[in-house]
Order: C-alpha cells, then sequence, then structure tokens
C-alpha cells in the first residue's frame, strides 16, 4: 500500500502524498492524515465533526458538509471514487461502493486487518556507534522499540543493540493475544544455550496480534529486528503517557552510546579489540566473548534478572 504522489490517480483526480480525506472533500485547503488513515479514531476528524455540527446550526450560516457528504456531493452517480483512493492509501483507482460509510465497509476493514498483520515497510536507518536505530522508532532502555501505527496501535521488537548483544536466539516466548502488558515489566522472554531472561515491555496495552512466523524461526528477530522480525502488536493504553519513558531521535543516539561505552568497560582488554573493530560492533558478543557473563549482560543492558 504505497503512500506516494501518482498523477491521474483516480478519474484524473491527483493523488496528494497522505492528503487528508477533509482536503480531498474540499473543506479544508490543505492537512496531511497524521492518524495512518484511521479516521474512526482521528482527533482532528473528530473536532472538525463538531465544528460542522456547530455551524451547520448557525442562524443564516449555509448548512455545513462532513467530508462524507461532501464527497457526495463533488461526486455523485456511480462513479465516486473510495476515500483511500482518493488519499493516495491505495494505488489502484477504486469506486466506494458502499456510500462512504466506511465504517460498515468490508474493503476498509481488510485494509485495517492488513496494516495489522502484514510486514512493516522497510525504515530508513542511521548508524550510531556500528548500531543500527530505525527512524521514527521510539526505544525502551530495555533494548526494545515502538512504532505507533494505524489507529494508535503498536508493534513492538529487539532493537539493534540487543541482537548484536545476545546473538540468535533459539526461542522467544511472547504473549498471549488479549494479554495485558505493562510498560517497564517483563513481557517477554528469550532463550539461547541453556541461558533465558525476560525483557521489559516498552509499551502498556493489550496484546492484537503476535509474529507466528518470528516464533517459530527466532533467527528472523535477529536478521531483520526492525521489519519482519517484529515480536506483537499492542493496543495501548494512554499513548502519551507511554511516550514519557521512552526515547526518540537525539535521544536514543545519546543513549546507545552510552550503552556501547558501558559495554567496553565490562570487557577486558584483551577483547576490546574483538568487541569494536573499526566502530563497527561485532555479531553476537555473548557468542564470541562467553567469558564477559549472560548474567552480567542480562542485568547491565535488558535491566532483568537471567532466568
Amino acid at each position: 500500500m504505497a503512500r506516494h504522489e501518482t498523477k491521474n490517480g483516480v478519474a484524473g483526480f491527483q493523488v496528494v502524498e497522505d492528503a487528508c480525506i477533509w482536503m480531498k472533500a474540499g473543506v479544508i485547503s490543505f492537512r496531511k492524515c497524521d492518524n495512518d488513515y484511521d479516521c474512526a479514531t482521528c482527533p482532528f476528524d473528530r473536532a472538525m465533526r463538531r465544528s460542522m455540527k456547530k455551524h451547520s446550526g448557525d442562524k443564516g450560516a449555509e448548512k455545513a458538509l462532513s467530508y462524507a457528504e461532501q464527497l457526495k456531493k463533488q461526486y455523485g452517480g456511480a462513479k465516486r471514487p473510495c476515500r483511500h483512493a482518493l488519499t493516495g492509501r491505495v494505488d489502484a483507482p477504486k469506486i466506494c461502493t458502499n456510500n462512504y460509510a466506511c465504517g460498515s465497509c468490508a474493503y476498509d476493514q481488510m485494509l485495517d486487518d492488513m496494516d495489522l498483520i502484514d510486514d512493516i515497510t522497510p525504515p530508513a536507518y542511521r548508524m550510531v556507534a556500528g548500531y543500527r536505530l530505525a527512524d521514527s522508532y521510539y526505544y525502551h532502555m530495555g533494548h526494545t522499540w515502538a512504532r505507533f501505527e494505524h489507529g494508535g496501535r503498536t508493534r513492538i521488537g529487539f532493537d539493534d543493540f540487543f541482537g548484536k548483544l545476545f546473538g540468535v536466539p533459539e526461542k522467544i516466548e511472547l504473549p498471549p493475544l488479549g494479554a495485558k502488558i505493562s510498560q517497564g515489566e517483563q513481557g517477554i522472554s528469550f532463550f539461547r544455550d541453556n541461558h533465558g531472561a525476560g525483557v521489559l515491555a516498552p509499551v502498556t496495552g493489550r496484546v492484537l496480534a503476535v509474529n507466528h512466523n518470528v516464533r517459530e524461526h527466532p533467527e528472523i528477530s535477529h536478521e531483520d529486528p526492525y521489519q519482519s522480525g517484529w515480536l506483537f502488536i499492542l493496543e495501548p493504553d494512554m499513548p502519551k503517557r507511554n511516550l514519557k519513558q521512552l526515547l526518540f531521535g537525539r535521544e536514543c543516539e545519546e543513549w546507545i552510546e552510552q550503552e556501547q561505552h558501558q559495554l567496553l568497560e565490562l570487557i577486558s582488554p584483551k577483547y576490546r579489540s574483538l568487541a569494536a573493530t573499526g566502530g563497527k560492533p561485532v555479531d553476537d558478543l555473548f557468542g564470541n566473548i562467553p567469558e564477559i557473563g549472560w548474567d552480567r549482560l542480562v542485568r547491565s543492558f535488558l535491566r532483568t534478572e537471567p532466568r
């Protein structure tokens, strides 16, 4: 589901990247969608509806239309373009067959389901102290990441520092569907070479989906931690409160640099050249230098107790 500028995408109409449906309906002059096309949970959509209702009741004022009513007026007859085609959420021309009643539309629900379980698009990366950080991801001090997605849902995974530290896990235990997990508490477990550890959850919420592919093939979480190696998806409680305990942007870079410095302090001098050669950390530090100790790594960087 690409989101890029496409000319003549629907009946000669130019699709604008991430355009808000209120803009496409002609109600406002310009706004980009910042809620991943989920109008039902969008604060701006709710505010616009309240505003439309208020102004439609003003004496002498022309009746204000909702975006759906405006679209019906603008695209009369049988050639009404689907709002997802108008906004660029889908590339192919698509005609609305449900009179813009998106809440009861099977196609709209299908797109939501695809967003929930499909692999995410590849993120852009930046390198910090030899570790990859995915742009627009939030990070927790226990070396997990959180990506806020459609409708406020949150995708969770291990970061690259975690993978380079502990190598390929033999087993990952994920929370069951419907389970409630809390930020800063153990919500995930992993095991390797008769060692185990819990991992702190970055966000509080209820589990909506788990990555069964990673459960069956844990190596994916190591090979591709920020895309196909995601672990599970949450419906978060109070997302803004969760953000206070997460790192973003420049904060992440400073934190990773501090973590790498602490790691080198733990390693004896004879192994430091192996741990970081030319600024590039060794992959699977524990596998290459088991003398550093599993328990020390877990307590120092995951902030939990080994098992």
